[in-house]
């Protein structure tokens, strides 16, 4: 049987701008929609399928919620709403919008994604997505309006956007119920270090990361038991203690490269954290002693640590 979506749809104040481009692949019809909405509008949506959508411009002063009583999100460029999960929108400002809009036959998107684990299908996707999705985004849209490329092609495509969006792995590396997965938190990682000399927003993770700022806290809190913001001051403290051994290198320079203000906030942290000061943490381990003057600085086995470019890191990492 030929796959139909079907949507329960109820909206103000949007009206459309071009004609309606929709094209079928197996399982999945996909539209691109260019419209105007003005301010004080919105509406409300409900389908018995999944639905991906992607917004290729636009999207200044939209707000969107999945539940009636839970926040409006805004900043929102991708989203993954299961089948039956109602979605409301609503403009604070008028502005033109356009968006890929894929229709998915939930039996083949099951297959599709086989392997994936149990329920990655079943939540809600909100964010701020990155660059890939919207580069993939625009070749499935600009497929849509101008077809060009082979079936198989356009396939594979699909396949690349749903793997983005919902941060799929292979089975074997997923986190923790409601996380983040391993590789996207490595991702983030990686990130924070090479930018731990300046200050980093929950913000700027999130445009990383490809999702919204509540989404990013959330997953934060599952699979690392904290916010963002201070897995990021444990990365800096860690940073800080891996520069002490080297004795050129002052308290106020060790603060200025681990993104700390100054002296006295990595002071404040650092006595949060160990109950001592920086110095004297450092000086009970690296300050050689007088009478045993043949002992190296750092003892041999002691912490291996060598500097990496602004700041140290732990070696083997």
């Amino acid at each position: 049987m030929t796959f139909m979506p079907r949507m329960t749809a109820e909206t103000r104040a949007i009206r459309t701008l071009r004609p309606l481009s929709w094209r079928r692949w197996p399982g999945v019809i996909a539209d691109v929609w260019h419209v105007h909405g003005e301010a004080g509008g919105g509406g409300f949506y409900r389908a018995p399928d999944p639905r991906l959508v992607v917004f290729l411009g636009g999207g200044r002063g939209l707000r969107l919620r999945t539940d009636d009583g839970s926040p409006w999100q805004e900043d929102v460029s991708v989203m993954y709403v299961p089948a039956g999960v109602p979605l409301w929108s609503a403009f604070s400002e008028s502005g033109d919008h356009a968006h890929l809009d894929l229709h998915l036959d939930s039996g083949p998107l099951r297959q599709r994604l086989c392997n994936q684990p149990r329920g990655a299908l079943s939540r809600p996707r909100l964010a701020n997505g990155g660059p890939q999705v919207h580069m993939l985004a625009r070749m499935i849209a600009a497929e849509v309006e101008h077809p060009a490329r082979p079936d198989m092609a356009s396939d594979g495509l699909l396949s690349a956007l749903l793997s983005e969006v919902l941060d799929l792995g292979p089975p074997e590396t997923g986190g923790e119920r409601g996380g983040l997965p391993p590789h996207l938190l490595q991702k983030l990682e990686s990130h924070a270090r090479a930018a731990l000399h300046r200050r980093i927003t929950s913000a700027e993770l999130a445009e990383v990361a490809g999702l919204s700022e509540s989404w990013l806290t959330r997953g934060f809190r599952a699979s690392r038991g904290q916010t963002p913001q201070k897995w990021l001051m444990a990365l800096r403290l860690e940073a800080a203690e891996a520069m002490m051994p080297d004795p050129r290198a002052s308290l106020a320079e060790i603060a200025a490269a681990c993104g700390f203000s100054d002296q006295a906030h990595l002071t404040r942290a650092f006595r949060a954290r160990h109950g001592e000061t920086p110095g004297e943490w450092r000086r009970k381990r690296f300050v050689p002693d007088a009478s045993k003057r043949a002992r190296p600085v750092q003892a041999a086995g002691e912490y291996p640590i060598y500097l990496i470019g602004k700041y140290q890191q732990r070696s083997g990492q």
